[in-house]
């Protein structure tokens, strides 16, 4: 069996950025890496809008990748590829496998840096043809910029995120032609407009693919319904894109049995990323779905110094105050306040299910008031948003659930 201090599970930006800050601080550290290649999504995001937040430097996907890679193993951390976790021997054992066979690894302090995933065809319930051509925007990704494959003529892409045009910008540079954007939201956001405008690629709201249409193996159009006037058209392409509608990589975490939190279907954490199991900590876009890779390497380098103090002094913590969340707001991190203790950048993060326009959020516990924030720009579902930490302060840590809510 192989011992280290500090074992990550997941060599994306979180991942690599908490096992560079942990080996210069002397600990042994073992990056693991399903893939054959580490550094993540962006490795296949061959755009630039890389590296500014965390590396002070604008860079392409693949070559902030390899910068991050690099850091890690300057610093001294081990980074181990094409091996996946698969079980748990005890709470800070775990049973690798990879091409040279099983392995247990124990470890003193354990990182789950396994990101999120979008949602497939089949997980969102899309009726019609089972037929090629059908990808989400990692397997875009993939295709375009890893393997060189062709992909098609003429794509829908469905979802408006800032993922969305990110799959317009991979099927611009493959050739393809996008033919609509379609969202189901009313009323387009930001990402929205910048893709209407910097793209020209055409957006319909409102708007649901209700069956994608097949000929000779291969899809040939999709029918899209508009969900307030139900009026029906069909739109030929021969490629469509599902983005964005994250979940997190939790395999894991539900195996090890951590408390999870059903809105956002992840691992519940507290301000330092301390998960429900002492010694185990969570980082990145496992946390919350999903953020840019530079706020997912700042999570990992926040992580690290959670990850410092356990190793210090390895006690777990005592039991912190909830934080929940009233509707259209479907989750918040983190989950548990602590006080003493500060949330990743000082801010906290939340997901709305509808727009709230200009909100003013608002944090109780009891009947006291804590704090209140108004947004300076309009928020709507697609993306998370950030609020200051301060909206919680003086919290008492003993006492009931902190509820945050919109008022607007």
């Amino acid at each position: 069996m192989r011992e280290v201090s500090v074992l990550v599970i997941g060599g994306g930006p979180a991942g690599l950025t908490a096992a560079s800050d942990l080996a210069s601080s002397g600990h042994d550290v073992l990056v693991l890496e399903r893939e054959a290649t580490a550094g993540g999504i962006p490795r296949h995001c061959d755009h630039s809008g890389f590296g500014l937040s965390d590396l002070r430097r604008l860079t392409t996907g693949p070559a902030y990748a390899h910068l991050l890679v690099n850091q890690a193993r300057a610093s001294g951390a081990q980074i181990q590829t094409a091996t996946m976790v698969t079980d748990w021997i005890d709470d800070h054992t775990v049973l690798a496998t990879s091409p040279q066979g099983r392995e247990r690894i124990r470890a003193d302090a354990i990182v789950l840096a396994t990101g999120a995933r979008e949602r497939p065809r089949s997980a969102r319930l899309i009726p019609g043809d089972r037929v090629a051509g059908v990808f989400t925007t990692g397997q875009l990704q993939q295709l375009v910029h890893l393997q060189h494959r062709p992909i098609g003529k003429v794509a829908v892409v469905i979802g408006s995120e800032l993922v969305s045009w990110s799959a317009v910008m991979t099927l611009r540079s493959a050739g393809v032609r996008t033919a609509l954007v379609t969202t189901t939201d009313p009323r387009p956001d930001f990402p929205s407009t910048l893709g209407r405008w910097g793209l020209r690629a055409p957006t319909a709201a409102s708007t649901r693919v209700t069956r994608i249409i097949g000929a000779a193996g291969r899809v040939s159009a999709v029918e899209i319904e508009n969900v307030t006037t139900g009026e029906q058209r069909t739109i030929a392409c021969d490629t469509v894109i599902t983005t964005a509608d994250w979940v997190p990589d939790h395999e894991l975490a539900r195996t090890a049995g951590l408390a999870m939190d059903p809105g956002r279907r992840g691992q519940v954490v507290e301000q330092v990323l301390r998960t429900s199991r002492p010694g185990v900590f969570a980082a990145g876009n496992l946390v919350h779905p999903v953020v840019t890779a530079g706020a997912a390497a700042q999570s990992g380098r926040h992580v690290a110094n959670g990850v410092r103090r356990w190793l210090d002094q390895p006690t777990p913590a005592p039991t912190g105050a909830p934080l929940l969340v009233e509707a259209p707001l479907r989750w918040a991190t983190p989950q548990v306040l602590h006080g003493g203790e500060s949330a990743t950048r000082g801010r906290l993060l939340v997901w709305l299910d509808a727009h709230v326009g200009r909100a003013t959020f608002e944090a109780t516990q009891g009947d006291r008031l804590l704090g209140r924030h108004r947004l300076r720009l309009p928020a709507g579902p697609g993306r998370a948003v950030s609020l200051p930490e301060s909206l919680v302060a003086g919290f008492d840590q003993a006492g009931p659930p902190v509820i945050l809510a919109a008022r607007f």
